[in-house]
């Protein structure tokens, strides 16, 4: 089978990370896969094309930003010459510009927004009524997203519910880690224990949450050796400043890295004792799946899309909007072990092949 999955921008975030985890498993099953983006990569995306050239993944990127008709022709252009049985579309603006184009190829559209893009932006939810027809199948990745189009757009005829699923084999080695730096990681001392937080810089991943609260478990146990590690996409600058600005205000940055995107995520749950994940909202995922995987004790906000782990342990779901209660669980945690995880259907191949299968019924 060949398949093309589209993407807006190249760039290490939980849809494109997803899409690079499904295209290498789905060669590895002797498929031929390309990726196609309608926004250029971004620097933080090198080491993962890298690495889907090496499985001989064809990508397809737009050297510079198009807008608007000549976007539409770049992607014209890239659909024709890679010749996919199928294309999976994945976020809104995606899967609007590759319906709006004369295309015979069938169009899966993937939700991945935590929020209901079509209720945020009237023109969007106009655009999507005029092109829902024309996606043979939908996929959410929760049902949350699959009840939302349902009831903003209408009942689409063929609708999935596919989660996001983990690459657990990239973490199998973290099991046995104890969570303490050792000299050079994370410009940290050994002996130090790392409070990790891994998202996009933006109000609802919470980051200024987290400030807070280590600020209360910094006060709580002056003398504990511990550090705060922020990393991910500055996707709002402001935002990003603001939590630069806190870190300042409460005179913590002597214990606070506030850094960018990683790629080396799997080490840095390794070394983390505690995996904080206030986010306001999500639909499923994929940085939590990746704590889970790892192993390394949570504390997250008790929010719909992480009840599921409710009951799993070294999971701890509180209000992170309290930072003395989110500072607690964040002490409480740091003496937690780490723990194996029930993944069960939330692994990548799952996922992968759960891909395939929505991909031979739209064939067929």
């Amino acid at each position: 089978m060949r398949i093309v999955q589209l993407v807006l921008a190249p760039r290490l975030s939980g849809a494109e990370v997803l899409v690079k985890g499904l295209a290498i498993a789905h060669r590895r099953g002797g498929h031929t896969v390309g990726i196609a983006s309608l926004l250029p990569p971004e620097s933080d995306f090198a080491d993962a094309a890298r690495e889907l050239a090496a499985h001989r993944v064809i990508c397809r990127f737009p050297a510079r930003r198009y807008e608007h008709l000549a976007r539409l022709a770049f992607l014209y252009r890239t659909v024709r010459q890679l010749a996919p049985d199928i294309v999976f579309a994945h976020t809104t603006i995606p899967a609007l510009y590759a319906r709006a184009l004369p295309l015979p190829v069938p169009i899966v559209f993937v939700m991945h927004s935590g929020m209901n893009d079509f209720t945020e932006n009237r023109w969007l939810r106009c655009a999507e009524r005029m092109l829902s027809r024309r996606a043979r199948a939908v996929i959410g990745v929760s049902q949350r997203n699959v009840d939302q189009y349902a009831a903003t757009i209408g009942l689409h005829g063929e609708s999935f519910v596919v989660p996001n699923g983990v690459d657990v084999e990239r973490f199998r080695h973290t099991a046995g880690e104890r969570g303490e730096g050792s000299e050079g990681h994370m410009g940290c001392t050994a002996g130090t224990r790392h409070i990790v937080q891994i998202g996009r810089y933006m109000p609802e991943k919470g980051q200024l949450e987290t400030v807070r609260a280590f600020g209360e478990a910094l006060a709580r146990q002056p003398g504990a050796r511990l550090r705060l590690h922020l990393c991910g996409v500055r996707e709002d600058r402001g935002y990003h400043a603001r939590v630069v600005a806190l870190v300042d205000e409460l005179h913590i940055g002597a214990n606070v890295d506030i850094d960018g995107p990683r790629t080396d995520v799997p080490d840095l749950l390794a070394r983390a004792a505690v995996f904080a994940m206030p986010s306001h909202f999500e639909a499923h995922s994929i940085g939590f799946l990746e704590g889970l995987a790892s192993g390394v004790p949570i504390v997250a906000n008790a929010i719909e899309a992480f009840a599921f782990a409710r009951d799993y342990r070294g999971v701890r779901l509180v209000d992170t909007s309290d930072p003395a209660q989110f500072g607690r669980a964040l002490i409480d945690a740091l003496d937690e072990p780490r723990s194996v995880r029930p993944l069960d259907g939330l692994t990548l191949e799952d996922t992968a092949a759960r891909y395939l299968d929505i991909a031979q019924r739209v064939l067929a």
